[in-house]
């Protein structure tokens, strides 16, 4: 069985200069009441500036009931794993347990690169960080007085409250393809969150992860029945968000522009790939609309169809 979730336009809202939070808010509420499993955020405070993702969670989390809510994803890197790791617990603690911490290291690009710069956090040293801070957060969440001594990291005789409703914290999820993201994930993560481009591809890096891990995907999709029309609209999507071209940006994340059917289909290849928790961000200028037509015309085909492997 396949969930969806739904990433809320926190980026989109920015871009449009549109600083708003409370439609945010409604939209994850709505996301509820239509029938998705999951609410989400991203994250990125000054390469695409937009509302603090867990700010906006906890805020979601006070307005839905049975919705899982998630970072796709977070930057643990550009912060200190104590003070995350309480903002998460308490995060967690409003949601009722509810939250999944997606993560991420940072994709190499000159913005990405400029927003480390920007908070003093050495660029190179992203991934070692996020892994350090995985460690750490997980001892705070389940022990008292903590002590930790790592290379970016250290601090003696911790104890956060409020813990996380699950005895070991909020499952934790990586971003990432290729063999060392996948060797992360295979020894740090609880679930997979990546994008590739590609149903093959991510088949093929599946079957590399071992151990028991929640296999997502996080996909892009323009609804329009005019498949021109679709398309360039997506462009219209995608170029202002990332400064680049569709061409390019659609070599590296898993994208896809077309009629409700085609949709289904496109996305039905990677729940038969063995993806099993789909977070789609939806390419469109009227959010809610395109939430509810979604809604309408693909979550119940995906649902009923036989699609699982």
């Amino acid at each position: 069985m396949t969930d969806f979730g739904y990433l809320l336009p926190t980026r989109d809202h920015a871009v449009r200069d549109d600083h708003e939070v409370a439609p945010l808010v409604r939209q994850a509420r709505l996301a509820e009441t239509l029938g998705f499993d999951s609410v989400w955020a991203g994250d990125s405070p000054v390469a695409g500036p937009r509302a603090d993702p867990l700010m906006l969670l906890a805020a979601a989390a006070a307005t839905t009931d049975r919705v899982t809510l998630g970072t796709a994803v977070l930057l643990p890197a550009l912060r200190h794993p104590v003070m995350l790791a309480h903002q998460l617990a308490t995060v967690d603690r409003i949601a009722e347990g509810r939250l999944v911490v997606g993560m991420g290291a940072g994709f190499p690009r000159p913005n990405t690169e400029a927003q480390f710069a920007a908070v003093q956090v050495g660029f190179r040293d992203r991934v070692s960080r996020m892994t350090e801070s995985i460690e750490a957060m997980r001892l705070l969440w389940t022990l008292s007085g903590v002590s930790f001594q790592g290379r970016h990291f250290r601090f003696d005789d911790v104890t956060l409250v409020p813990r996380p409703v699950r005895s070991a914290g909020p499952p934790i999820w990586l971003a990432g393809s290729g063999e060392a993201a996948l060797r992360r994930v295979s020894q740090l993560a609880d679930g997979w969150l990546p994008y590739p481009p590609k149903w093959q591809t991510y088949a093929q890096e599946l079957a590399t992860i071992q151990g028991p891990t929640t296999p997502a995907l996080y996909a892009t999709v323009c609804l329009d029945e005019d498949p021109e029309r679709a398309r360039k609209r997506l462009r219209a999507y995608i170029e202002p968000y990332y400064g680049a071209p569709l061409e390019v940006v659609e070599t590296i994340q898993a994208m896809f522009a077309g009629s409700a059917r085609e949709t289904v289909e496109w996305l039905g290849e990677y729940v038969k790939a063995g993806a099993r928790h789909i977070v789609v961000r939806l390419a469109a200028e009227d959010h809610v609309a395109a939430l509810e037509q979604f809604a309408d015309t693909v979550l119940p085909t995906l649902r009923n169809e036989k699609l699982e492997a």
